[in-house]
């Protein structure tokens, strides 16, 4: 059974950091995109960042881009995702998603992914 456990979630002030946890189990992710996306309450689901397991190639959202890192540790078959700088725009619930090497879609559509975790709430005050 495919699991995608996110953690590390929480509230902080604007200007901290957190890093979400993503661990994978169930199946070999090796050759899979692994994302990042995030749901603010009367928005629809957004696109934060991916990474290519096998490469390690990461793509970044332009609204992260220079304050967020994913990356990945084979070992423990977990992705992470670093976010500095924190702004109370980023305020939402993130989740992690594992999608097939190839795709009609994109790495930033959500149509690529067919693993989804349970989603963690990240939360910035002002």
């Amino acid at each position: 059974q495919v699991q995608l456990v996110e953690s590390g979630g929480g509230l902080v002030q604007a200007g901290a950091s957190l890093r979400l946890s993503c661990a994978a189990s169930g199946r070999t992710f090796s050759s899979y995109a692994m994302g990042w996306f995030r749901q603010a309450p009367g928005k629809e689901r957004e696109f934060v960042a991916r990474i290519m397991w096998i490469t390690g190639s990461a793509y970044y959202a332009d609204s992260v881009k220079g304050r967020f890192t994913i990356s990945r540790d084979n070992a423990k078959n977990t992705v992470y995702l670093q976010m500095n700088s924190l702004k109370p725009e980023d305020t939402a619930v993130y989740y992690c998603a594992a999608g097939p090497p190839r795709s009609p879609y994109n790495t930033d559509s959500p149509g690529r992914y067919n693993y989804w975790g349970q989603g963690t709430q990240v939360t910035v005050s002002s």
